[in-house]
């Protein structure tokens, strides 16, 4: 058994990312991928990770290692969990825009059950769910404002996804793609066509740089 109670170690991959994959993209597109690093205030264990973001590169990281496991512990005292329903909750306590992978969860799950803070629990149905030890239930009472920290840290996303949801952009470059390669690919498509619709595009770029916030 591994140090008690202690958290993080290993690195990881996350998640989904949301926005544009290129340029007409009708659909939501990228997938962030990053690496986590150490976490303070807990030991060795697995975790870490980044959230996703508009465009479906890399972004700061969200959770460290020892918080994604403070984050795990919480929801698993407030319930017995098994991996997947804490990968849904997690993604609805953000409105979508962030999951960590299961490459992540599970890891940390069995790391956090050798180090005695969490134990299968008794009605676990097909699914292995897992629930508070004594010691787990006074670590994750210890770590509550950690906890709500990251809580908040979650929902603040779901605010900002929520003002910012690029889907009627992305929708309308769709239109606009599907329109334009329309009309170029139709008989009589010569220069003076190109250049019209060049000149509509650039219309549009100086209407969106007009906008103010």
């Amino acid at each position: 058994m591994r140090g008690r109670g202690g958290f993080g170690m290993g690195r990881s991959r996350f998640e989904r990312g949301d926005g544009f994959e290129g340029f007409g993209e009708g659909v939501p597109g990228g997938r962030g991928r990053g690496r986590g690093g150490r976490g303070e205030g807990f030991g060795g264990g697995p975790g870490g990770g980044f959230g996703g973001r508009p465009g479906g590169g890399r972004r700061k990281r969200l959770f460290d290692q020892a918080e994604l496991q403070v984050l795990l512990l919480a929801l698993i005292a407030e319930a017995p969990r098994h991996g997947y329903d804490l990968i849904r909750e997690i993604e609805a306590l953000s409105g979508g825009d962030y999951a960590p992978s299961p490459g992540v969860v599970y890891p940390a799950l069995t790391y956090m059950e050798e180090s005695g803070l969490i134990a299968p629990a008794a009605e676990g149905g097909s699914r292995k769910s897992y629930e508070v030890t004594e010691q787990g239930r006074a670590q994750a009472e210890g770590d509550a404002e950690k906890a709500a920290a990251l809580k908040a840290r979650l929902t603040a996303l779901a605010e900002v996804r929520e003002k910012v949801d690029p889907a009627p952009v992305r929708r309308a470059m769709h239109a606009l793609k599907i329109a334009m390669f329309d009309r170029l690919s139709k008989d009589g498509a010569d220069r003076e066509v190109i250049l019209q619709i060049a000149d509509a595009l650039d219309e549009a770029t100086r209407k969106i740089e007009r906008i103010e916030a």
